[in-house]
C-alpha cells in the first residue's frame, strides 16, 4: 500500500505581490473579505484538504530605499490582518478542515498566545495548528520596540523556551479536571488536578496555571519552519511538522536527513515528524495552458515592488548592491546583520554557485522570479503535478507532504488543484477520499 501525503493551502500571500489582480482571481471581492475565505474552505473541504493555513508579518516593508513607499504602492507583504478572527468563523463554516495560524515567539508572551489558542481549538473543535517562527523581517521588529534584529540563535532560545512555556500551561489543567457538577455546583473535584508552572527562564516569567478549559486536542499541533542548522534543532525539539521551504530536490533530501538525525539525537521518532513542502502549482487540463499561465506570474509586480520584497524577506536594502559581487558575499552581511542567512540569496547561492560573480541586473532578474514565486512553481497537468509530487516525497522519505502555496490566482488555481490534481492522486492512492479523523491532529498522523 502506498503512502498518503497530505495536502495544506499556504494563503499568507495569495491578495499579495499582485496575484489579486491576475486573471483567474475574484473580481468584485478584494481582500480581507471573509467570503474569500469561506469560498476557500469550501473547496478545501470539498477537496479533503488538510488545512488552511495562514502565514503572517506584522510591518509594512520599509529596507528597500529605507522606505515603505514602492511596498505601499504595490501591496508588497501587506495589508494583513490577524486571523484569529477569521479561523474562529471558518471553523463554524466547515467542519473537517484544519486551520494554522501564525505567531511571532521573537514578539509575543506564552501566555497570550497559548489561551488565545486554546479557545480557537475549542471553537473548531480541535483543528488548530500553531505555526511559530523567530522573526527575521526589521519592519516588524519595529513595531515591537526592537531597534535591530535579535541575533539569530537567540531568537532560537527563546522560541524553545516559549514552547516550553506554552506547553507546560496547556498541560497545567487536567483534561478530566472539570467535573460540572450540577448537584453540588462543583467546578473541579479534586483541586491538585489545577497546578501553577512557576517557569522562571532567560526570557520570561509565568506563574500559570492556564485559566481555561483543556481544549478538545490538548494543544495544537505545531509546526516550525527553520532551515538553517539552529533552526532545524529548534525544528527537532517540539515541532510535530515542519513547514520546509520551496528548494531544489537535493536540498530537500538534506534537509530531511538533518532533521532526521538531530530528532534522534533528541530522542525522538523521525518516522512521527513529516515536512510540509511548500510549493507552487499551477494544474492546467493541457501542459501548454498550464506553463502560459505560469509565465503570467512574470507580469505581476514591477522591479521595484520586487526589489521591496526580496529587501524585506532578507533584512537587507538590496537597493545598495554593487555593480558586480557573490552570492557568497552579500550572504555574508546578510548573516552579519542578524536577519535569515538561509533565504533568498543563500538559495540563489545553491543555484548558481556562491562564488559565480553577477550583475545588479542579473540578480533583479532572479529577485523577481523569487518575488512572484515564478522560480519554484512547477506547471503542468494533473498528472505531471502528480508525478513531481510523487518522486519528491518518495525522496524526502514519504512522511509529511505538501504545501501549496500561494497560488498564481484565487481562486482559480485552488479550484484546479482540487479538481484534477487530487482526483488524480487520489487515483494513485496517494491521497485520501475522505476526513478518517475528528482533529487535525488525528487527521495529520494519518
Amino acid at each position: 500500500m502506498k503512502t498518503k501525503m497530505h495536502l495544506a493551502f499556504d494563503l499568507s500571500w495569495t491578495h499579495l505581490q499582485g496575484r489579486w489582480c491576475q486573471p483567474g482571481s475574484w473580481t468584485g471581492r478584494t481582500y480581507p473579505d471573509l467570503g474569500i475565505f469561506r469560498e476557500i474552505a469550501m473547496i478545501a473541504e470539498r477537496g479533503c484538504i488538510d488545512m488552511m493555513f495562514f502565514g503572517d508579518g506584522t510591518g509594512v516593508p520599509s529596507t528597500w530605499r529605507g522606505s515603505p513607499e514602492e511596498a505601499v504602492r504595490w501591496g508588497i507583504g501587506w495589508p494583513r490582518q490577524d486571523m484569529s478572527g477569521y479561523i474562529a468563523t471558518l471553523a463554524q463554516d466547515v467542519k473537517n478542515v484544519g486551520f494554522g495560524i501564525t505567531y511571532s515567539s521573537t514578539f509575543m508572551h506564552p501566555f497570550y498566545v497559548s489561551r488565545l489558542l486554546n479557545s480557537l481549538d475549542h471553537l473548531s473543535n480541535g483543528r488548530i495548528a500553531f505555526n511559530v517562527v523567530a522573526s527575521t523581517r526589521r519592519a516588524d521588529a519595529a513595531n515591537y520596540g526592537f531597534d535591530e534584529l535579535m541575533e539569530h540563535d537567540l531568537r532560537y532560545e527563546r522560541m524553545e523556551e516559549f514552547i516550553h512555556v506554552c506547553k507546560s500551561l496547556w498541560a497545567s489543567v487536567a483534561p478530566d479536571a472539570f467535573v460540572w457538577d450540577r448537584d453540588t455546583g462543583i467546578v473541579i473535584a479534586d483541586p491538585k488536578k489545577v497546578q501553577a508552572i512557576n517557569h522562571v527562564g532567560q526570557f520570561f516569567k509565568v506563574k500559570g496555571p492556564l485559566s481555561c478549559v483543556p481544549s478538545p486536542q490538548g494543544r495544537p499541533v505545531l509546526i516550525q519552519a527553520g532551515g538553517s542548522g539552529r533552526g532545524i534543532k529548534a525544528s527537532a525539539n517540539f515541532a510535530d511538522h515542519v513547514f520546509g521551504s520551496g528548494k531544489p530536490i537535493k536540498q530537500k533530501v538534506k534537509h530531511r536527513q538533518e532533521l532526521d538525525a538531530e530528532l534522534i539525537a533528541q530522542g525522538r521518532d523521525p518516522s512521527k515528524v513529516g515536512i510540509l513542502w511548500d510549493v507552487i502549482v499551477v494544474v492546467g487540463e493541457t501542459e501548454g495552458e498550464a506553463k502560459r499561465r505560469r509565465e503570467l506570474m512574470l507580469t505581476a509586480i514591477p522591479f521595484e515592488a520586487a526589489g521591496a520584497f526580496i529587501s524585506h524577506a532578507a533584512g537587507y536594502d538590496f537597493s545598495k548592491l554593487p555593480a558586480r559581487f557573490t552570492p557568497k558575499e552579500i550572504n555574508e552581511q546578510i548573516a552579519a546583520s542578524n536577519a535569515s542567512p538561509v533565504g533568498f540569496v543563500h538559495q540563489l547561492g545553491l543555484k548558481i554557485g556562491e562564488n559565480t560573480e553577477m550583475t545588479r541586473e542579473e540578480f533583479f532578474e532572479y529577485g523577481l522570479r523569487s518575488a512572484t514565486g515564478y522560480d519554484h512553481t512547477f506547471a503542468g497537468t494533473a498528472a505531471q503535478v502528480a508525478d513531481h509530487f510523487e518522486e519528491e516525497f518518495e525522496a524526502t522519505g514519504s512522511r509529511g507532504g505538501f504545501m501549496i502555496a500561494h497560488p498564481q490566482a484565487t481562486p482559480r488555481e485552488l479550484l484546479n488543484v482540487v479538481d484534477f490534481l487530487v482526483p488524480e492522486l487520489q487515483r494513485r492512492g496517494r491521497f485520501r477520499k475522505s476526513y478518517e479523523g475528528k482533529t487535525l491532529m488525528e487527521n495529520l498522523a494519518g
